[in-house]
């Protein structure tokens, strides 16, 4: 098991997902957004009445440490009034791959 996590978050649209995306990588919160434009069809239970939407899905690399400014961040900047903020950890990976992730997430030096 490593330190590493998988952040999933769906979003009203592929632009929505694409702002959150940029916004953590240049706060150093997130290594990589990636952003899924063909429409997820989600069909869920809101408010005692079951809907669906069609909605794009980022997926994030971050570090466990990372985790609850990425969750605050997220909340900050996306629409909905309960967004999905999934965490899942990563059990292994490249050593390249996961030393960058970590690289990546590093606060800046002042």
């Amino acid at each position: 098991m490593t330190d590493k996590i998988v952040v999933l978050v769906t979003c009203a649209s592929a632009g929505q997902a694409r702002k959150i995306a940029r916004a953590l990588v240049e706060r150093r919160l997130a290594a990589c957004g990636n952003v899924l434009q063909a429409p997820v069809q989600s069909i869920y239970r809101w408010k005692r009445k079951v809907e669906s939407a069609k909605e794009a899905l980022l997926i994030l690399k971050t570090s466990r440490r990372r985790f609850a400014a990425v969750e605050r961040a997220v909340r900050r900047l996306h629409t909905y009034e309960v967004p999905e903020i999934i965490a899942v950890p990563i059990a292994g990976g490249s050593r390249e791959y996961l030393k960058w992730i970590s690289e990546s997430v590093r606060p800046a030096s002042r």
